[in-house]
């Protein structure tokens, strides 16, 4: 195929996880439902969160940010869906494409490094809690933040501006329901040598890197647990980073089984009905992991109904 410079009016087109007319309304009631869901739930969090001030803590305050960037990374995707459903379109522009691509690795990323923020703070609390209100400070939780904000959005603008320079060739169909980043590359006529290095090279420090830090926080933590000598004890300090390690597993999990399957026997379809785990289940079950087994989220959520 000739390759060709794509401008602005060029189009991909998302084919979504099935071409069945019949099961159109279905995915488009399902996955309604789970948008109205995640925002709303995660939407709660937040106001229960700033609502109380019992919950002005290090942990509620990482929470809250987790809900928001989590109501951000299924809105990059979600509503494009939905519409294209309901349109009866696959099409999405270049920029429209390259911008659901570069909001989607940046959300991506940043929840990936605030679940490392809270595997610190749970770290810090259980092995050092006469230190922790000094150590986990306001000025040290915003700093966390700000960082993850500046170390995501480099990162995905790094990958976003490289993909101007690929020309693509008249293929442009994406066996996917958003822009995926490696699917994109796929599609390009030009030499992608530099993006792909990039890109395994930013999947192995901003993905691995995190990773190493919750399974130290947590090595140090079960550590210390093991120390307390009553099993009351034992079971107090765990639950409370019972609900985080349910995220990390499900999130992990979900991200390393879709990207390490798709290399081996995993069609590209079958690889995207995969990503709706970590891409919109596992934000919309975040609210209801984290309210169910806490007890303070519980009590904020009814005053903030009862209000």
């Amino acid at each position: 195929m000739e390759p060709g410079n794509f401008t602005q009016s060029s189009e991909f087109l998302l084919l979504g996880l099935s071409e069945e007319p019949e099961l159109q309304p279905l995915l488009f009631g399902l996955f309604l439902s789970m948008y109205l869901i995640t925002v709303l739930g995660n939407l709660l969090i937040i106001l229960a969160i700033s609502s109380d001030p019992h919950l002005h803590t290090p942990m509620y305050f990482f929470l809250s940010n987790l809900s928001m960037v989590d109501i951000c990374f299924t809105s990059t995707t979600i509503p494009k869906m939905l519409l294209n459903i309901q349109t009866q379109s696959k099409a999405i522009t270049y920029a429209g494409c390259l911008t659901q691509m570069h909001f989607f690795l940046l959300f991506g990323v940043l929840d990936d490094f605030i679940l490392t923020v809270m595997a610190y703070d749970r770290y810090v609390a259980i092995c050092h809690p006469l230190h922790y209100t000094v150590i986990m400070n306001p000025h040290l939780c915003g700093l966390l933040i700000l960082v993850s904000w500046i170390i995501s959005i480099l990162n995905s603008l790094l990958e976003s501006l490289m993909m101007l320079d690929l020309s693509f060739c008249s293929d442009l169909e994406i066996s996917h329901f958003f822009c995926e980043l490696k699917q994109v590359l796929q599609l390009a006529c030009s030499d992608t040598f530099p993006n792909d290095m990039v890109m395994y090279f930013s999947a192995g420090l901003l993905a691995g890197g995190p990773l190493a830090g919750i399974l130290y926080s947590y090595s140090k933590i079960v550590s210390s647990v093991r120390a307390i000598p009553s099993a009351q004890g034992k079971y107090k300090a765990f639950s409370t980073c019972a609900s985080h390690l349910s995220v990390v597993s499900l999130f992990y999990g979900t991200v390393l089984g879709v990207y390490l399957g798709s290399s081996g026997a995993h069609s590209s379809r079958s690889s995207a009905t995969a990503s709706v785990m970590y891409a919109v289940v596992i934000p919309m079950l975040n609210p209801f992991i984290y309210s169910l087994r806490n007890k303070d989220i519980k009590r904020a959520l009814e005053k903030f109904r009862g209000r």
